[in-house]
């Protein structure tokens, strides 16, 4: 069975390597949603990259409360917690404005 305990435990010990890798990850992932909606390229590679995204975002929330839980309250656990969130909603946002823009006509059509 999973434990909980042990996990959180992981996640303090290796807090150097752990962020090492999610903050570049959630910031390329979400620059590359990003990019893709902006290339317009059909919405399930757009919603795999956000979907990626969103995981790695995920997992640094959950590894920022491991903090929380045992009362480190500090400036990096804000600004981790902040950059997951702000990928999360840019993705989110990313999502939404391909949808919103991709039933309308391009503008090279139009000419």
């Amino acid at each position: 069975m999973l434990d909980l305990d042990t996990l959180a435990e992981f996640s303090r010990g290796n807090c150097i390597s752990i962020c090492t890798f999610l903050v570049p990850a959630n910031l390329l992932v979400t620059i590359l949603t990003i990019s893709l909606v902006a290339l317009r390229r059909p919405s399930h590679q757009v919603w795999q990259s956000a979907g990626i995204a969103s995981f790695f975002a995920s997992v640094m929330i959950l590894h920022v409360y491991t903090w929380f839980q045992i009362g480190v309250v500090m400036a990096p656990t804000y600004i981790l917690l902040w950059l997951a969130i702000t990928c999360l909603l840019a993705n989110l946002a990313a999502i939404l404005f391909q949808r919103r823009h991709s039933n309308s006509p391009s503008l090279s059509n139009n000419v």
